[in-house]
Parts: structure tokens; sequence; C-alpha cells
């Protein structure tokens, strides 16, 4: 979809603002800030809570990945939290589960999970070469700076999975009492995400959820996270064929008529994948304030 539609698509409610993104808190240090942040702002509103990115496929992809959308080139990526990473099962009360981990779970700083969406697993959120080399630079911002992450296995994206992510949720809060837990769904993955949102034990441990190309979900303003104010982070591509950016954006629009603490992020001409490849996720956690 062109920028122009998309323009038009949110005249009526963004007082349009200079294309500069909003500063960053000092929280999450960097790591490859000049080949992870998010380029060019096309449009912003909302005091930059509400940003149009530019994304080119030819720039972010064909010139980013020596093998497009299979191998970033090297200069993305750093291996040195290989010697702090894992592949475990975790016992959640009799139910087990399948999760990769990055970082020292016992008394982390902060807590990163992310969830992927239908036909993957935990080696989707742990591939260092996939996706532009972001869920690396995760990684590496989780352990610079104390935090840990999984990327859980999920077998079914019904109220069953969403109780293996509470119980991942309660596991991480458990190793590392009152330190903030964030939740990053993708894709399918985010119904598990508005199903956490109506459990109120895991909403009390939360800090913020993160929504990469997912759907929305109506009944969220009747759940806990709604009454609480859980930050919520949404990222979207103007031309998702799965679940289309309009739904997710009047979604955003309306919680933040209601005053709710959110944010959005548009990749112009960006597809189904293109949150989980371009989200500058070193601003996610700032924003919701891990640290």
């Amino acid at each position: 979809m062109a920028l122009s539609t998309v323009h038009f698509a949110f005249a009526a409610f963004l007082a349009l603002s200079s294309a500069v993104s909003p500063a960053r808190a000092e929280g999450i240090g960097p790591f490859k800030d000049e080949l992870f942040s998010y380029g060019k702002v096309l449009d912003s509103g909302d005091d930059g809570d509400f940003r149009i990115i530019d994304y080119d496929k030819m720039r972010d992809i064909h010139q980013r990945d020596v093998e497009p959308e299979r191998r970033v080139r090297n200069t993305y990526v750093s291996l040195g939290t290989k010697r702090v990473q894992a592949n475990e099962t975790i016992d959640l009360g009799g139910r087990t589960l399948d999760v990769g981990r990055v970082g020292n779970p016992a008394g982390a700083a902060f807590t990163v999970i992310f969830v992927h969406g239908r036909g993957g697993d935990r080696r989707l959120g742990m591939n260092d070469y996939n996706f532009g080399g972001n869920f690396n630079r995760l990684k590496n911002l989780a352990v610079a700076n104390g935090g840990v992450y999984y990327a859980p296995s999920i077998r079914t994206f019904d109220d069953a999975g969403t109780a293996d992510i509470a119980g991942l949720i309660a596991y991480a809060s458990q190793r590392s009492p009152g330190k903030p837990i964030v939740l990053a769904c993708a894709s399918m993955g985010s119904f598990l995400c508005w199903g956490i949102s109506h459990d109120e034990k895991a909403v009390n441990v939360l800090n913020g959820m993160v929504i990469l190309g997912g759907p929305t979900d109506s009944s969220f303003t009747s759940s806990p996270a709604f009454k609480v104010k859980l930050p919520v982070y949404f990222g979207h591509g103007t031309d998702d064929t799965v679940y289309p950016y309009q739904v997710q954006v009047d979604f955003y629009r309306s919680l933040k008529k209601k005053d709710y603490p959110t944010r959005m992020v548009l990749f112009n001409t960006g597809s189904h994948g293109t949150p989980i490849r371009m989200v500058d996720w070193r601003e996610v956690l700032n924003w919701i304030g891990v640290r």
C-alpha cells in the first residue's frame, strides 16, 4: 500500500507533527543501533507514539541479507551470546514446555518472552541469521544488560497455549522476583498475548506486551491488563495480507482515545513478517521501561 493511502487514512485523527523519532529513555544500552534503529520517519502523530517508517524491500532485505530472508550479513550478528544460550525443557507444574533461553534465568534484571506464530517453534526466536539478525540483536541486548530471553515452542494457539505462557511467566517471575517481564507475540502468537491479558496473575507481573503483525482482541477492554493500563507496543506492515493494517490501527486509535499507554509503528509497504525483521527492540524495551 502506498504512503499516500496510509496518510489519508489517518488524516482524520492524527495531528501530524514533524518527522522526528521520539527521544529514547536511558535504560537499555545500545547494540548496533546504527544498523537496527528505525530509518526515515515518513509521518508522525500522537506526540510520536504513532509513526510511519520508511521500509524498502530491496534495501532492507536484499541488500541486508547474503541470502534474502535466509541469512543476514555477518555485520549484523554477534555470536558471543552462544556461551549463555541453551535449549531446555521446563516443568510448569506437571506440564512441560520446550524453550530456547539466552542469559542467566536467576536474578535477571528483566525477562523477554517471544511467542512465534503458526508453523514455528523455539528455533524461530533463537535464529541469529533470519529476520535480518533482529533476534540476535535482542539476545545481545538482553545479555549485555543483565536480562534473560526465552523463545518457547508453542503447541496450540488456544487456552492450552495461553496456560503454557502463563506458566512460563510465573516461572520467570519466580527465578527473578520483582523484575520486569515483557511478553512479545508475533502473528497468530498474538492470540496468546491477548489470552494472557485476561490472566490476572500473569498481568500482575508483566510490564508490557508487544504485538507484531498480529490480530486484535475486541474483549481486551474488559481485561485485567486494560484495567491496570499495561503498555502495549504495536508493529505492523501496511501490505500485510494476513492481518490488514487498518484493523490494527483502528484498535490502536480506540485505545488512544481512552488515554491508554500504547505506541504503534507502521512499516510503509511492509508485509506480514516485516515487523519481526524491523522492530527496534531497544526502543521497545526502553519505552516499556524494563530498567
